[in-house]
């Protein structure tokens, strides 16, 4: 393979193909750090041409691409297998912001721009892009598209499939497709553009986007409603839809035992409340108006709820610090997991109407099976997407839980199917869940996918080993 990487180096420059174990380990390392893969080279292109040129390569030589963007993901879909045959297709050169139109409300970037960035140049233009993720200061906008990220905000404004007009991809043969179209209205043929979304790399490099942008709230308000059961956050979510429509931005559930981990483990972060309530929502409103508006919408909830006796206690944030608080309670869930010790994670999504219904059987389930797990349930309630973790019992020892982490998932992912919903809502299937849902799906969604990629990809080079 000299030939191979001598030719990539004259393609993207010798500095940009890493070969030596000191310099690839960052990329062959899941985000987890429970799997750590082999490659042959990592190989970082710095503009679409180049990307174009390496895959040409790889057809030639007939090498593996995994693409990758921030490697964030956690299901094992941007590291490479063990072979060592592939080469990791870095994108993060690749961070340019291209163009801003404020008037048609879009952006065109790069697959590598760190999600933070696009944030931040949106906001310099007056504009919003609300994709808002807890990886969002390393995750990339190829890797977003990659796996149609939802995050906070999908209540309003759609995850990243709704928010995408155009791609540029590089398909597997090396040809550039430009179809970085602003239009939010053409039916012209097939809608290419989603097929590379959600598609984890499996049948092209995405290398940029068109992305739509909105107005500027003029208020955003935060608030903490605490409740008593999850079916109560289910009265909530419609009195919240009705009194305050499209201004209702975030409707976050949260569990006690998550937010005691929160405080266990970040003792600087404390709950705005005398005594502890089994469940949590946190809510957040964006106004076009004013923030008196806003304030009346939430104060006018907030009232109806309790005196119907959904709610238990609230709290608004009456400044931006305290709204970043009340935040940075729910975007420490995860990092207070990973300070608790290891955790069986589950990425899933219900019939909203059903939720309650999903928490209570499978948590009885759970119990039977593993006496004393502990249940770290959170998520974006209003479209129904649960993050529904399971930590050992405090007297078992993390590996010894994780060594049935297989028996697990499949009494989740047995009653995510009895349920109507998914086991995987915004996280991909990757290398991870590649097998399981095999379990779930008919035989002719298989079919129909494998010939998607056998006809886009019929020397199985893009990202071999994943989703199928």
């Amino acid at each position: 393979m000299n030939n191979f990487l001598d030719k990539c180096r004259a393609a993207v420059g010798a500095s940009n193909v890493l070969t030596a174990p000191e310099d690839t380990a960052a990329y062959l390392t899941d985000w987890r750090r429970r799997y750590t893969g082999k490659a042959l080279a990592v190989v970082r292109p710095g503009a679409t041409a180049e990307v174009a040129a390496v895959v040409r390569l790889c057809a030639e030589f007939r090498v593996p691409i995994v693409p990758q963007g921030g490697n964030t993901g956690l299901v094992l879909g941007s590291v490479p297998d063990q072979s060592g045959s592939a080469i990791v297709l870095s994108l993060n050169r690749m961070n340019r912001i291209r163009a801003i139109d404020p008037i048609n409300n879009t952006i065109t970037v790069e697959a590598g721009c760190i999600l933070q960035q696009v944030q931040g140049a949106a906001a310099e233009s007056g504009r919003l892009f609300p994709l808002s993720l807890a990886a969002e200061g390393s995750c990339t906008i190829g890797g977003n598209l990659g796996t149609n990220a939802g995050g906070t905000a999908v209540l309003r404004y759609g995850n990243m499939r709704e928010l995408c007009l155009g791609l540029e991809v590089v398909t597997p043969q090396g040809e550039i497709w430009n179809g970085l179209s602003g239009l939010r209205k053409d039916n012209t043929g097939y809608d290419l553009r989603d097929l590379f979304i959600g598609a984890e790399g499996t049948l092209g490099v995405i290398t940029a986007a068109v992305l739509k942008l909105f107005p500027q709230p003029k208020a955003q308000l935060t608030a903490l409603a605490a409740m008593q059961t999850p079916e109560d956050a289910l009265k909530l979510l419609p009195m919240a839809q009705a009194q305050c429509g499209a201004a209702l931005t975030g409707f976050e559930l949260m569990s006690d035992f998550c937010l005691r981990l929160v405080t266990k483990h970040f003792p600087q972060m404390q709950l705005p409340f005398p005594q502890p309530y089994p469940q949590y929502v946190l809510l957040e409103l964006s106004d076009s108006e004013s923030e008196e508006h806003a304030m009346a919408m939430l104060e006018g909830l907030i009232t109806a709820a309790l005196e119907e006796g959904v709610l238990q206690d609230a709290v608004v944030a009456a400044s931006i610090a305290q709204s970043k608080s009340l935040w940075q309670l729910r975007e420490h869930i995860s990092l207070a997991q990973a300070e608790e010790g290891k955790n069986i994670k589950h990425d899933v999504s219900i019939p909203i109407s059903r939720i309650g219904d999903f928490i209570r059987e499978t948590d009885a389930l759970l119990q039977r099976e593993f006496p004393q797990c502990r249940m770290v349930t959170f998520g974006h309630l209003g479209d129904g997407n649960l993050h529904y973790n399971v930590s050992p019992p405090e007297h078992i020892s993390d590996e010894a839980f994780i060594a049935r982490q297989d028996e697990v998932n499949r009494v989740v992912h047995d009653s995510v199917h009895r349920f109507g919903g998914s086991i995987s809502a915004e996280h991909g299937l990757g290398a991870l869940k590649r097998e399981e849902i095999r379990r779930y799906k008919p035989d002719i969604e298989f079919t129909l996918m494998r010939a998607i990629k056998k006809t886009l990809d019929p020397l199985n080079l893009m990202n071999p080993g994943k989703v199928l």
